[in-house]
């Protein structure tokens, strides 16, 4: 199966948010390159939000390029088998930590949000993932800094998409 034909299956099997999920999934049906950062009307993305639920903190980044604090994530890859697979890549290789698991239950949120030309949006699909006991972080070339954040903390310094990513996996925990 093709990361394309996985991502659609993923989002048919989304129950929340009906009238983006079906802009995300009309976006596919008319861009055969959408799961890829070089399709410049807009690409899908795959995003984690690092969780520590036994302390009630996550491990936010701060981006190099946005100088946003944000959860993990980024463009597809060839390899990515699914959207999944490249949600917790992403978070392995921008946190720097192994062991992390996926929270069951598939995507937390959708989140479309514009970004600097030459691409129009990207379409991201958000997972969580969680830390091992003992996680130790290290931050990565596409981070500012790194640093775990209370749960009560995040809307501090991070956006609203943030904090409706946190209070999703908030509330499947």
């Amino acid at each position: 199966m093709s990361l394309h034909d996985d991502a659609v299956l993923v989002l048919k099997s989304y129950e929340d948010q009906a009238d983006l999920r079906q802009a995300y999934l009309d976006h596919l049906a008319e861009h055969p390159d959408g799961m890829w950062k070089s399709c410049h009307s807009g690409h899908v993305t795959a995003s984690a939000l690092v969780i520590d639920p036994e302390h009630g903190r996550v491990l936010l980044t701060l981006h190099k390029k946005l100088r946003m604090w944000l959860q993990m994530g980024g463009h597809c890859e060839p390899e990515d088998t699914s959207l999944e697979a490249a949600a917790l890549r992403e978070a392995g290789e921008e946190s720097g930590i192994t062991g992390l698991t996926l929270l069951p239950g598939g995507p937390a949120r959708l989140d479309r949000h514009p970004i600097p030309a030459p691409c129009h949006c990207h379409y991201d699909v958000q997972y969580a993932v969680v830390a091992p006991p003992g996680a130790v972080q290290e931050i990565s070339d596409e981070s500012l800094d790194l640093r775990w954040f209370a749960y009560d903390e995040v809307a501090a310094v991070a956006d609203k998409s943030v904090v409706r990513l946190l209070e999703a996996t908030r509330a499947r925990l």
